[in-house]
């Protein structure tokens, strides 16, 4: 078989959401924030980076630890470091920016925002200092959260931000219990809330001076406050600032207040006029072909991530979800088509992503590639670790595989090209007796079946299957007894 990459596109125990891919010199290197496989907060690591050569982009390789949290100095206070993202400077630097936040979120929202720089896209970066005032003082404007940074044909602009209150100042002056409520989420006093002319926050933007550190103004939000009736209605902004510049547009990315979806907006200038112009990618597939959330293909939550043009082709980096959290996150991407209206059609999920089409129909994968895994009543995530039941990629020491897998269980793969392939066998621990039918399509009738038996060891179970040749996807819904885990499956 030759050399194929799937998602999630890392090794399977590694954790990387967050992700903003960037090209430098011929490679592209993801920059992300780094969960722990089976955390239990977010982004508990060091920055890692991974990186491949722009013309293979099944040749994934680690860089290192290129940032530690201990570098900054209020790793103490707030140890854990966000979604980050990179730049090269004027003078061929590169630079890093993040935030700092504590335990399940506890202060990420109070700023300032972080610089390291280095020599090498990722090498050891080193802590520069701040984002700050011409006077040094820290611009913590608006609530500093998720950085993202650009350079424009020499001009360095700064994006950052999290979702708008929802509330309007003069409904806040006029309740104490909720002005107090958001002076404490955001460590601001009630002057700088009630103050500020708009909203405390919202997406940002401002220009860098070429040291990097010192603002050239004042922060302006780039999209309205108010999204009844305009563009943004239904699809407002919750976080997950990233610029692209796109020829003569940018494309501002982010996540919706719907958290499962990258969602784009486009305008002729860097600091507003943006119109909301739909999404990208949901790693739930809602949206596709009209899905509702609550028919979503997999456990949803938070994404993160950016569009990125590679060898001719675009994609979409993105994060799914794993261990029933938020907070063991991994990295996968898709390919996606720029019009030429400028328009991006939504992507579905898949799990060969990177491999520049179909995954060969034979041989032995890893489960845990399934990009539906599902029991028709998935949860959306949230900040915690969900204790009820319900099928998920999970591990147990190197042991990667799908877990909690019942009666009525969907896990599927798109896509794999097959030859001449007449069987399938999956490896399981089983507590049960049932089937796994297989099926070409989401509600389509089987062309085949594998029995599964009670076995307390990974054993494998082979049934004949009527697999066409050509591209398809494959579906194993479970049907039987007791519950199951799912390790690999294979073609022959």
């Amino acid at each position: 078989m030759k050399k194929q990459v799937f998602n999630p596109f890392l090794p399977l125990g590694e954790c990387i959401p967050d992700g903003e891919p960037h090209l430098f010199d011929g490679r592209v290197y993801l920059y992300g924030s780094h969960d722990k496989e089976g955390g239990e907060t977010f982004c508990m690591g060091d920055y890692t980076v991974y990186s491949a050569p722009e013309e293979d982009l099944t040749d994934w390789r680690c860089e290192g630890v290129i940032y530690r949290a201990e570098q900054d100095p209020d790793y103490k206070n707030r140890p854990y470091m966000y979604a980050p993202d990179v730049v090269k400077g004027n003078d061929g630097k590169y630079y890093l920016y993040y935030c700092m936040s504590g335990d399940f979120g506890v202060g990420g929202y109070f700023g300032p925002i972080s610089i390291a720089v280095c020599d090498t896209p990722a090498g050891k970066y080193e802590y520069l200092g701040y984002v700050r005032y011409p006077d040094g003082t820290p611009m913590k404007k608006y609530v500093c959260f998720d950085p993202a940074v650009i350079n424009d044909g020499g001009v360095i602009r700064l994006y950052y931000g999290t979702q708008y209150l929802g509330e309007e100042n003069e409904i806040l002056a006029k309740d104490s219990i909720r002005l107090a409520s958001v002076m404490e989420r955001f460590n601001k006093t009630a002057d700088e809330i009630l103050a500020t002319e708009d909203n405390v926050n919202g997406p940002s933007t401002v220009e860098l001076e070429d040291d990097m550190l010192t603002v050239k103004g004042e922060p302006v939000h780039i999209i309205p406050y108010e999204t009844k009736g305009t563009s943004f209605e239904g699809h407002e902004f919750f976080e997950a600032c990233s610029m692209r510049k796109l020829g003569d547009k940018y494309y501002f990315i982010y996540s919706s207040q719907l958290n499962h979806e990258l969602c784009y907006a486009t305008s002729d200038r860097p600091d507003g006029g943006f119109n909301f112009r739909g999404t990208i990618v949901s790693n739930g597939d809602v949206g596709i072909d009209g899905r509702a959330s609550a028919d979503r293909l997999n456990m949803t939550g938070t994404t993160h991530g950016s569009i990125i043009e590679l060898n001719g082709q675009w994609y979409v980096f993105y994060h799914r979800l794993t261990h029933k959290s938020d907070y063991s996150r991994q990295a996968c991407a898709e390919r996606i088509t720029v019009s030429p209206d400028g328009s991006i059609k939504q992507t579905e999920i898949t799990s060969c992503g990177l491999n520049g089409g179909a995954l060969e129909g034979r041989g032995s994968y890893p489960a845990v590639i399934a990009c539906c895994i599902t029991n028709g009543r998935m949860p959306h995530g949230s900040n915690k670790i969900y204790s009820e039941s319900f099928p998920n990629v999970t591990n147990c020491g190197e042991e990667r595989f799908i877990g909690e897998i019942a009666d009525g269980t969907l896990i599927g793969y798109r896509y794999f090209d097959f030859k001449d392939c007449a069987a399938m066998s999956v490896c399981v621990k089983s507590g049960g007796k049932g089937r796994f039918d297989v099926c070409l399509s989401l509600d389509g009738e089987p062309v085949g079946s594998i029995d599964v038996t009670p076995c307390g060891e990974w054993t494998k179970f082979r049934g004949t299957v009527n697999f066409p040749d050509g591209e398809s996807a494959v579906y194993l819904r479970y049907k039987g007894e007791g519950m199951l885990s799912l390790i690999e499956v294979d073609f022959e």
